[in-house]
C-alpha cells in the first residue's frame, strides 16, 4: 500500500467508526435514529434472543481478539503496520453497524421510572456517560486511539514507537473512564425492555472481560509503574486515589 492509500484507508475507517459511534448515542436512547433498540420490526421472542446475543457475541470476540498483541502481529505480517488500528476500528465499525442493522427489539417492559423528574435525571446521566466516553478518548490520545496518528505519522515519515504511560484527570480516580462511560450511558434509562437488558448484561460482561485483557497488555508493555497504577485506582467505578 501506498502511503496515499494507507492516509485514504485510515480516514475513511476513522470516519465510520466515529459515525457508528454518534448513531450509537441514537440507538441506546431510542432518539433521533430510525431503528434503535427498542424501535423497529420485531420478530418472535427466541429469534430476537439468538439474533441479538449472536450480534453481541461476534462484536465482543472481534474487539477483544483484535486488540491482542498476539493477532496484531499476525496483521502486520499482512498489512502494512501503520494501517493495523485502522483496520480494527473500521472492522468494529461496521460490526456496529450490522448490530443497528439487524438488532431485534424485545420492548417488553422490565421496570419504568413513572417519576418525571427522576426520568429526566436518569437520562442526564446516561448522556453524562456518553460525553464521559467521549471526552475520555482525548485525554489520552483519540487520534492514536482511532487510528489516524499512525497513518498520518507513515504519511509524514515519522517514527513513534514510544508509548508514554500518563493519568490525566479521570484516569486518577477511575483506570477505564471509557468503559465506566459506557456503563452509565446504558444502564441509566428510565425505561428499561428485555431487549435493553439483555444489550447492558453482554455489553457489561464483556466490558469486564475486555478490560482484563487490556489490562494483561498494559502490565506487559508499562510493567511496574502499571501494577502499582492498578493497586491505587479502581477499575471500573472512579474514587480517588488509594495510597499504597
Amino acid at each position: 500500500m501506498t502511503r496515499i492509500a494507507i492516509l485514504l484507508y485510515g480516514v475513511i475507517a476513522y470516519v465510520i467508526a466515529i459515525a457508528s459511534l454518534v448513531y450509537a448515542v441514537g440507538f441506546v436512547e431510542n432518539l433521533w435514529v430510525p431503528k434503535s433498540i427498542d424501535i423497529g420490526p420485531t420478530s418472535p421472542f427466541e429469534t430476537a434472543l439468538i439474533v441479538n446475543i449472536v450480534l453481541l457475541g461476534i462484536f465482543a470476540i472481534q474487539h477483544s481478539t483484535m486488540a491482542r498483541q498476539g493477532f496484531k502481529k499476525v496483521l502486520t505480517n499482512v498489512l502494512p503496520e501503520p494501517a493495523e488500528r485502522s483496520t480494527y476500528v473500521l472492522i468494529s465499525g461496521l460490526l456496529m453497524w450490522l448490530i443497528f442493522w439487524q438488532w431485534q427489539p424485545m420492548t417488553d417492559v422490565v421496570w419504568q421510572v413513572e417519576n418525571t423528574t427522576i426520568a429526566l435525571i436518569l437520562v442526564a446521566i446516561s448522556f453524562l456517560g456518553w460525553a464521559i466516553l467521549f471526552g475520555s478518548s482525548f485525554l489520552i490520545s483519540h487520534w492514536e486511539l482511532f487510528g489516524l496518528k499512525q497513518v498520518l505519522d507513515n504519511w509524514f515519515g515519522r517514527i513513534d514507537n514510544h508509548y508514554e504511560f500518563k493519568t490525566p484527570f479521570l484516569y486518577k480516580i477511575v483506570r477505564h473512564p471509557i468503559y465506566f462511560g459506557m456503563l452509565l450511558a446504558f444502564w441509566f434509562a428510565p425505561v428499561m425492555t428485555v431487549g435493553h437488558l439483555l444489550f447492558n448484561v453482554l455489553t457489561t460482561g464483556y466490558i469486564i472481560i475486555g478490560a482484563y485483557l487490556e489490562e494483561r497488555d498494559l502490565l506487559t508493555t508499562f510493567g511496574e509503574r502499571y501494577a502499582h497504577y492498578r493497586k491505587t485506582v479502581p477499575m471500573l467505578l472512579p474514587w480517588p486515589s488509594r495510597k499504597s
